[in-house]
């Protein structure tokens, strides 16, 4: 493992990439409001990454980003980089099926086992190259040309952000899911004042935040936030919470945040104003309701970037700061070399991705800007 200096993900995807409200970064592009118009794509709620309808706005962008680069110009197939086999997977299938396309997709995820590859199918039986090593990356470029699918002109190249182009999942991961853990801490903590608990912060967030509950929490960071500032306030215990879900009187968050909504009277002034908040945006289909919180990760996130010495040990580094694989650097720079369309996709809500107007003018930069280091094979 090796520090290759300091970098920025926008080296390789420019401003090409969207992050969750599936709006373009890149001025040149069309918002989703205009996207929505064009494919007939009907208005409410923002598309997920594994539902079919993210994947063609996605198809769309990839097409407009053609039209401009080699007009007249053709996809032919699909190559996508990630680190979760069924989330990332599912959106690569879908992407496969709503453009057309034949393809192939990077999974990777570092472990401690010998290195190893293996090929599988995603749903629609589109073909799966997963590897717990990142370096297999470069083993994955001549599979593809082996299988007749080159990286160069006529592919796609989708490649997700976190944790894959930086925290990469195995190696760095870690350091995002601390940052976003920090910033539900310190939101719950500015809300509760003197009467937040860290220890009971933590006793409530860290099972409530396992798979065993994703059902009831929608394995959604602004629900799991308001349920610990709920929680933490004292109108509702864990203990109930627990008791209620076991003996299914409470089976969603929907039916959570709305019986706070009727006890809403019993909140001090400033938790009841921001439950107002959060609920409103919650009826209005936010997927991102808790804005104070995504500012806070927002912030957490982006001083994890380039926030140590480039002499510090490359142990320190993957454990204290968010960097950029150096492995995925590597291709996206060699396919763009090659003549491949990139482009980039985050699930990171656009809160806790870009800076507000007043961190802009203070010099904070979408994340996707902001340099940090390179660590890789």
């Amino acid at each position: 493992m090796k520090n290759y200096g300091r970098s920025s993900v926008s080296e390789f995807l420019a401003d090409r990439i969207v992050y969750r409200n599936l709006n373009p970064y890149d001025p040149g592009l069309p918002r989703l409001g205009q996207i929505r118009q064009e494919i007939g794509l009907s208005a409410g709620s923002i598309p997920r990454k594994n539902e079919p309808e993210y994947a063609r706005v996605i198809v769309y962008l990839l097409q407009q980003c053609l039209r401009q680069d080699m007009p007249g110009g053709k996809i032919e197939r699909l190559v996508f980089v990630g680190d979760t086999r069924l989330l990332d997977g599912t959106a690569y299938a879908n992407l496969c099926q709503a453009g057309g396309w034949t393809g192939l997709a990077f999974i990777g995820s570092e472990d401690n086992q010998p290195a190893a590859f293996q090929l599988s199918q995603a749903e629609g039986g589109q073909p799966l190259y997963l590897s717990n090593r990142w370096t297999a990356l470069r083993d994955f470029d001549q599979f593809c040309a082996a299988q007749s699918l080159p990286v160069g002109i006529g592919t796609a190249v989708v490649i997700d952000l976190d944790k894959t182009a930086i925290g990469a999942r195995g190696r760095n991961g870690q350091v995002i899911d601390q940052a976003r853990l920090e910033a539900v801490q310190v939101t719950v903590a500015d809300l509760l004042g003197a009467s937040f608990d860290p220890a009971a912060f933590r006793a409530v967030y860290d099972p409530l935040n396992q798979p065993e509950y994703h059902k009831f929490t929608a394995d959604n960071q602004d629900y799991l936030a308001y349920i610990c500032l709920i929680l933490g306030s004292g109108l509702y215990s864990y203990n109930e919470l627990v008791r209620d879900l076991q003996n299914r009187r409470l089976v969603s968050f929907e039916q959570f945040i709305s019986l706070v909504e009727s006890r809403k009277r019993e909140l001090l002034p400033q938790l009841a104003q921001i439950h107002q908040e959060i609920y409103q945006n919650f009826l209005a289909g936010d997927p991102t309701p808790f804005k104070t919180f995504r500012r806070n990760e927002y912030l957490s996130t982006t001083r994890r970037f380039g926030c140590l010495d480039d002499s510090a040990p490359l142990d320190n580094l993957l454990k204290g700061e968010i960097v950029i694989t150096r492995e995925v650097q590597e291709m996206a720079l060699e396919w763009r070399r090659r003549g491949a369309l990139l482009f980039g996709l985050s699930d990171k809500p656009d809160e806790a991705s870009l800076p507000t107007p007043e961190l802009e003018q203070q010099g904070y930069l979408p994340l996707h800007r902001t340099v940090t280091h390179i660590v890789g094979e």
